[in-house]
């Protein structure tokens, strides 16, 4: 059994919360390609699911189990849904934009005041040290 009965109530609580109904989903199950040996190539375990009146597509071959698949493709049709029809912002997007924000370059003006606040802690830590005695 590779999804517990409290993930699977709670994913389908999800989606009758969202509106997702049962009868609106295409559902096809097509051979996966990639890593997994002869099972992976032999079964058709990957799943393919779209929100016919949206038009959302998901498509999942992330377990060697259908079922497992089944239920992650679902999840995933949630939170595309959530992002696309809601606009709520996911988890993974604001990681994403974290990582943007971080790597973005800084403009000059602030590379400046940057700089310029190193220039000053750095004569503060100078005056900080004990003078020396210069012996001649």
């Amino acid at each position: 059994m590779p999804v517990s009965k409290e993930k699977y109530l709670e994913l389908r609580e999800r989606m009758d919360k969202l509106g997702i109904k049962g009868k609106d989903l295409q559902e096809k199950f097509i051979l996966a390609s990639g890593r997994g040996g002869q099972k992976v190539q032999k079964t058709c375990s990957c799943v393919y699911l779209k929100h016919i009146p949206t038009g959302i597509i998901v498509k999942c071959q992330k377990d060697r189990s259908r079922e497992m698949n089944r239920f992650i493709a679902r999840r995933r049709l949630c939170e595309r849904f959530e992002e696309k029809i809601l606009k709520i912002q996911t988890e993974k997007q604001k990681l994403i934009e974290k990582i943007r924000r971080q790597k973005k370059r800084r403009t000059r003006k602030q590379k400046e005041k940057m700089l310029e606040e190193k220039r000053q802690r750095s004569e503060k830590k100078t005056l900080r040290k004990p003078p020396r005695i210069d012996e001649d």
